[in-house]
Formats: C-alpha cells, sequence, structure tokens
C-alpha cells in the first residue's frame, strides 16, 4: 500500500511539475521583462532590415505621448500609450504581438496613421509592458481586452469618434477574435496581420515543428497547465478567429506575409475564406512573420489607405 501511494504521490509532483513547466515556457509572462525596443532579431530578414526598422522605433519613442490606465473586465490593471494628433479625429487602437511590444511592432502602422491624421492608441497588453498580470492567454481573455479599450475610448471622445482596431500576430488574432463578439458600433473595421487561426492551432504548429515535440502527446498538459496557473480555457470557442470572423459585422483586412515561418500565411487562408464578402485578403511575397510593411512599404500603406478610403 505503502508503495502505491508514493508512486502516486510521485505522479502528481510529476503532474504538477510539468504542467507548471509547460506554463513558464508558453504562457507565462513578466512585465519587468518585456525586451529592448531596439532589439531585432539577428537573423535574416530582419537584418536587412534593422536600421529602417530601428530608425521608424526611434522616432515613435521620441514622440510625446500621455500613458493612460484602465480596468479590464476582469479588474486586472492595463496600460497603454495614446498620441494625440487632433481633436475629433479617428482613433487607432492597436494589439501587440506575444512577447512583443506595441511601439515596435507598431513603429510602421503608427507613421501611416500620423499622416492619416489619426490618434493613436497602442496598447501593452495583459501581462506585457507595464499592464499587469503573469500570463498570456493567446486571446483568449486578450479579446474581451478589446472591448474595454474601445469602451475607454468611448468613455472618453465620444461614441461618434470613429474607432478602427489593429492586431500584429498574437495582437491580430486577439482582435479578429473580438470582431465575434458586441463591438460599439462606432468600430469602422479591423485590420490584423500575420494572425493564427486559434491558440491551440499556433501551439500545436510550434511543439511540433519549431520543438520538434509531439503535441498530441504533450496535448492533456498544455491545457492543464493553461486551466491550472493561467484560469483560462484553452480550447475556449469564442476563441477561433474563423467562427468570429463568420459573426463579424466591420470589414476586416488581413494581411499577411508570404514567407512567415512562426505563424504561416496558410492560417490566415480559412480566415478570409469564413467571410469573403467582409474580408480583404493580401499577402506580401517575401515578407516573414510581421515584416510585410518594412518589406513593401509602398504597396503596404497604398493597400491600408485603399481600404480605410472604402468604409
Amino acid at each position: 500500500m505503502s508503495l502505491i501511494i508514493i508512486i502516486l504521490a510521485i505522479l502528481v509532483i510529476a503532474f504538477f511539475l510539468g504542467t507548471y513547466i509547460i506554463y513558464r515556457i508558453g504562457f507565462y509572462s513578466s512585465p519587468k521583462n518585456h525586451g529592448d525596443i531596439y532589439e531585432v532579431p539577428d537573423h535574416e530578414p530582419f537584418l536587412s532590415l534593422k536600421d529602417k526598422i530601428v530608425g521608424l522605433v526611434k522616432v515613435l519613442d521620441e514622440k510625446p505621448f500621455e500613458w493612460v490606465w484602465i480596468k479590464a473586465y476582469d479588474g486586472l490593471k492595463l496600460a497603454g500609450r495614446y498620441y494625440h494628433v487632433k481633436d475629433g479625429a479617428p482613433v487607432d487602437i492597436c494589439f501587440h504581438g506575444w512577447r512583443g511590444n506595441g511601439i515596435r511592432d507598431f513603429c510602421g502602422g503608427s507613421k501611416l496613421a500620423f499622416e492619416l491624421g489619426h490618434n493613436v492608441l497602442i496598447v501593452e497588453q495583459r501581462g506585457q509592458g507595464a499592464s499587469k498580470g503573469h500570463t498570456m492567454t493567446y486571446g483568449v481573455k486578450e479579446k474581451y481586452d478589446v472591448l474595454s479599450w474601445a469602451k475607454y475610448v468611448n468613455e472618453r471622445f465620444g461614441t461618434d469618434t470613429e474607432l478602427y482596431i489593429y492586431g500584429v500576430s498574437m495582437g491580430a488574432a486577439t482582435v479578429l477574435m473580438a470582431t465575434g463578439l458586441e463591438l460599439p458600433d462606432n468600430v469602422k473595421a479591423v485590420i490584423a496581420d500575420c494572425p493564427y487561426a486559434s491558440p491551440v492551432e499556433i501551439i500545436k504548429k510550434v511543439t511540433d515543428d519549431d520543438m520538434k515535440l509531439p503535441f498530441n502527446l504533450f496535448k492533456p498538459l498544455i491545457y492543464a497547465a493553461a486551466f491550472i496557473y493561467g484560469h483560462f480555457n484553452l480550447g475556449d470557442k469564442l476563441s477561433d478567429c474563423r467562427e468570429a470572423v463568420k459573426k463579424s459585422k466591420v470589414p476586416v483586412l488581413l494581411i499577411h506575409g508570404e514567407e512567415d515561418k512562426f505563424v504561416p500565411a496558410w492560417m490566415s487562408r480559412p480566415i478570409a475564406e469564413a467571410n469573403p464578402e467582409l474580408v480583404r485578403y493580401e499577402t506580401f511575397p517575401g515578407a516573414d512573420h510581421g515584416m510585410s510593411y518594412m518589406v513593401d512599404t509602398e504597396r503596404y500603406e497604398k493597400t491600408v489607405k485603399e481600404f480605410l478610403q472604402s468604409k
């Protein structure tokens, strides 16, 4: 009997230790460790674009802004940088990627927004940057933060202010998931750059292809890690971008680099096909993850301008 108890105890300890390690690798984020905004990956194609990226980051980093704070739907304190261009102008609300930061992810998109005369709110996602929390949920909880930020802008500037919601990578998936919710009527469009189709699909891709581990073998532990330590359901049905976009009432511009190795471009196609009447789908040859703007700035800006003007 004592041997059985010992074996069971070892299995329980192994389970909780294993799930905690998975949580730390995949879902944990310390706001104190959100990285250097000027840091660029030390491999191609990023190295050849480094000067352009750093230059745009520097311009945005030196631009005056106002720190703003809100309480999310679950009480978590979230931070954002608000850049005011002019009174009464549309507001672009921007959501960065997994373990990313808004300054780097939107150094190009914000430049275009300023040129269009839009005010810009760059959100620091939960568990990242100055925002509180320690867990990234791949959009499961973040999609509701989109509603919280839209509510903040409406309360501050009024519901007659046009809102445009932008996202890159995890932020792109997040804003697409939000299209399946009740967005305010003054949200005029959503722009999503290199999203994944669902949290489970991107984790499966990274586990199988990048980490060379069998996702199906670790799947129960990954789900358990998210639930026990992150307090969320990784398989949340409302967090599938395809299903959300089917319900969308706002136009969506979907952008993806054809050479994206982290979130393959094929993940975007079924999202576009879910609602072809409202989704415009554009791919950029030669662009890696989140690099479409950098690789072909002229076409990227032209595409976004045409999309916004058609709304």
